[in-house]
């Protein structure tokens, strides 16, 4: 390799802003994260979930919260009307 050209290797503490530290090798002399793995929501499990101008609502008030219980009781509803006026 040749002298001169490489950038240094530190030793460094990694710090998140949830507080968890871990040592690790950088060329930065110090490394400051927003997220890591110990407060990101895929590898917690645990979603937050922010609606701050109620996305969320408006959608399910223009195409309604369907799940698979409305449509069954939707279909059977569908399946009766045309029994019962006969």
């Amino acid at each position: 390799m040749k002298e001169g050209i490489h950038p240094k290797y530190h030793d460094v503490d990694a710090r998140c802003a949830c507080g968890a530290t871990w040592k690790t090798r950088s060329t930065k002399p110090q490394l400051h994260l927003e997220i890591c793995s110990n407060c990101h929501p895929f590898f917690t499990g645990k979603q937050k979930l922010l609606d701050t101008e109620g996305r969320v609502e408006r959608f399910n008030k223009k195409f309604g919260a369907q799940t698979s219980e409305s449509r069954k009781k939707a279909a059977k509803a569908k399946k009766e009307a045309p029994a019962a006026a006969r």
